[in-house]
């Protein structure tokens, strides 16, 4: 694949998989399941990881999850709720094992597992202090969650107050564990000190599902999807009355911050939680070898249709907190566990139309619909044909019996037809000459596999997705406007282009359903609160190929205005420390178009920053002459001001990694780019390197000399617990 083959790819996958994301964690309603999404993600890590040029910082890999409702109020976690990487076979699961645990601790290092259930629900993390459940918190994305403390309450699973706050005794093991686990522990929890975060999943049972599923018919409402769809449905209700009425169930499995108890390793606190009150899986089990993991591991698989609960798969934990310090975290996953997941499931089932999907930068991406059919617990009528050549090469015809795939239990795709079962009326499938949404000729650049509306412009298909992309978080941040009001917006006439989003009046939702006088009014202060966004977020919004929110702060504090960059070529752009010739193409060929440089035109009108202000004014030039590149979650700063602070003292800002960077400052999460620089051996600054080498006092040991494999995982500070990870 071509560099272009591959950027075209990476921005596809980003694009399906935020909308995965949205239709999850803020909808509710799945059209998916959790298989191809697992192998998407997959592929565009490695993608990254081949072309870290490409990496941006509001990719779906830089983070955990998803966007966060305002439907309730928002929680920051203590601590990241992190998730973990997949083995999907055995050879996966060893390569794990011998790869991170042996190869880091040593051959002849004891290290004991922890093996749990991998639950299918809503990961939740509860909040206690003096033994009483103060905040319960949903996972969110990762960072931050929505606080639905009034629901998780009803739970009954969940305890409102913790036992045994005095003196008690904790025995740790059943009689048959061995000795190291079975040894009893006493605590002294004082209630004025203790406080702990307890992280699990809420779930339901598969017969309580059905049951209510039932009910949900019979009274002609709609039925949710699946378990973990009406669990987290069910949670997310306004009315807590409601919640009640549903019979969710919580599973406890780590913990986040705590003072006042002493905890060293999984199982420990396996065993603390039960004690405390928590319901805890009872096939979770501790090994000495892994030899006896991936036993148990094939035994407990194969109950998979015989739980009363839906998984997906089994986790496996270094148990000791100490060894997990040790072996850290990479990217964004520890080294210390790994999720194996459950064998691809597959059928067969009749496809019975192909349709087309237009994405924001004019791609077309067909689609499978099919005959239902139930692939791992879940009714899928939708699948992946990825793309033209797709469905040519493998000439899968509507009317087809064809073989649905979902690889580790997620997104369906379409394997291929079933050829001795097809139908005499089965014809060759033609894929689309003209844009189902303007009628415009498709267009397919040669050597890629996409074909493409041209008509940027005036496509309402997309349209709705640049509006998407206008108001997300990382652009305009325009609360209270998502897919459906994008579609809403589009189809109604209200608008033709993201600028007139500016000249939306309390009259333009006249006898519109849905708004009332008080959600139009937040709606137009919204709005009117992102004109005085930064310039370079204005540049990220206007949706420019390549062009990510590192590209667009070096590009506005270059040409310190939007016309002074419309005016730029190539050339210029290029010459850019960071910015190579095919994001300069890109740029220069977004401002040639006429209706782009109308837009523009109109965002101008409508009062929208378009200047980047005076010129920064040096603190000091201690940082002259280096370039820096920024990876992961600061504890403090924000990306923006952590590239201001650099660039205050003299340093350049780099959106990739190469010979020529002179440090990268990694914080929580950090992606390939870290990587990169492990490879090059670039040294690796904290927050607190950074700041130290900017006050001109020497960085610390770990960040002057070449950069360990990975950053260890910080260790927690006095009386805080080690760093939880979510299932």
């Amino acid at each position: 694949m071509t560099i272009t083959d591959v950027a075209r790819r990476v921005e596809e996958l980003r694009a399906q998989i935020r909308d995965h994301n949205y239709r999850y964690y803020v909808l509710d309603d799945p059209s998916v399941s959790d298989a191809e999404y697992d192998a998407q993600m997959r592929e565009l890590r490695g993608l990254e990881a081949s072309h870290p040029e490409l990496l941006t910082p509001d990719s779906p890999t830089q983070r955990v999850g998803a966007a966060v409702t305002s439907q309730f109020a928002k929680v920051r976690h203590p601590q990241p709720m992190l998730s973990l990487g997949n083995a999907l076979n055995e050879a996966e699961l060893h390569e794990w094992y011998e790869s991170r645990i042996v190869k880091l601790l040593g051959p002849g290092a004891e290290v004991a597992f922890v093996v749990e259930p991998k639950i299918d629900g809503l990961a939740i993390a509860l909040t206690y202090e003096n033994g009483r459940l103060r905040v319960g918190a949903t996972r969110g994305d990762g960072e931050i969650g929505e606080d639905v403390t009034a629901n998780l309450r009803t739970v009954g699973g969940v305890p409102l107050a913790l036992r045994s706050i005095a003196d008690f005794r904790l025995q740790n093991a059943e009689p048959d564990e061995d000795s190291t686990a079975a040894q009893s522990a006493i605590y002294n929890l004082q209630s004025e000190i203790f406080s702990i975060e307890v992280r699990g999943e809420v779930y339901m049972r598969i017969a309580d599902f059905e049951a209510l599923n039932e009910r949900l018919a019979a009274a002609g409402e709609k039925v949710f999807a699946n378990a973990r769809n009406s669990a987290a449905g069910s949670l997310r209700q306004k009315d807590p009355r409601l919640t009640a009425s549903r019979p969710l169930r919580f599973f406890a499995y780590a913990v986040g911050p705590f003072r006042g108890i002493e905890l060293t390793g999984q199982w420990q606190t396996l065993q603390t939680l039960k004690a405390l009150g928590f319901p805890v899986n009872r096939d979770a089990r501790r090994f000495t070898s892994f030899a006896e993991v991936v036993e148990y591991c094939h035994a407990w698989m194969a109950r998979r249709d015989s739980l009363d609960y839906e998984a997906d798969g089994i986790v496996i934990k270094v148990d000791s907190f100490a060894q997990q310090r040790e072996l850290g975290v990479v990217g964004r996953d520890p080294r210390w566990a790994v999720a194996y997941k459950f064998p691809a499931r597959e059928d067969v089932t009749q496809l019975t139309n192909i349709v087309v999907n237009v994405g924001r930068t004019g791609v077309i991406t067909p689609n499978a619909e099919l005959e239902p059919v139930q692939l791992g617990g879940v009714t899928v009528r939708n699948a992946s044909l990825h793309n033209a050549d797709y469905i040519s090469s493998r000439d899968i015809r509507i009317g087809d019996y064809v073989t649905v795939k979902r690889s580790g239990d997620v997104i369906p795709y379409v394997v291929g037809p079933v050829l001795n079962r097809r139908p005499p009326e089965a014809q060759p499938y033609q894929f689309p000459t003209h844009c189902p949404a303007c009628a415009t000729a498709l267009e397919r650049i040669e050597g890629e596999a996409a074909w493409r509306c041209p008509n940027f412009g005036i496509c309402p298909a997309q349209l709705v997705r640049r509006v998407e992309h206008f108001v997300s978080r990382g652009a305009m941040d325009i609360v209270g406007i998502g897919e459906r009001q994008a579609e809403l917006f589009v189809s109604s006439g209200l608008i033709k282009d993201v600028a007139d989003l500016y000249s939306l009046k309390a009259e333009s939702f006249d006898g519109m359903e849905g708004f009332g006088t008080k959600r139009v009014a937040n709606l137009l202060e919204a709005i009117e609160q992102s004109k005085s966004r930064p310039l370079d977020r204005l540049i990220v919004a206007l949706g420019i190929r390549f062009v990510g929110s590192v590209v667009a702060l070096a590009l506005a504090n270059h040409f310190g205005s939007l016309d002074g960059l419309m005016g730029a070529d190539a050339d210029a752009i290029d010459a850019i420390d960071g910015i190579g010739p095919a994001v300069a193409n890109s740029v220069v060929d977004f401002f040639q178009h006429q209706s782009n440089q109308a837009v523009v035109a109109k965002l101008k009108a409508a009062g929208l920053n378009t200047s980047s202000g005076a010129p920064r004014r040096l603190q000091g030039d201690g940082l002259s002459g280096k370039t820096f590149v920024l990876t992961g979650t600061l504890p403090t700063l924000t990306r923006e001001q952590a590239a201001e602070l650099i660039q205050s003292h003299g340093g350049k800002i780099s959106d990739s990694v190469s010979k020529k960077t002179s440090y990268v400052v990694a914080g929580a999460s950090a992606g390939s780019k870290l990587a990169k620089a492990q490879s090059l051996n670039i040294p690796v600054l904290d927050e607190d390197g950074l700041t130290a080498l900017i006050g001109e006092a020497a960085p610390p040991a770990a960040a002057a000399a070449p950069a360990p494999e990975a950053p260890a995982t910080p260790e927690p500070a006095p009386d805080t617990g080690q760093l939880a990870l979510d299932l």
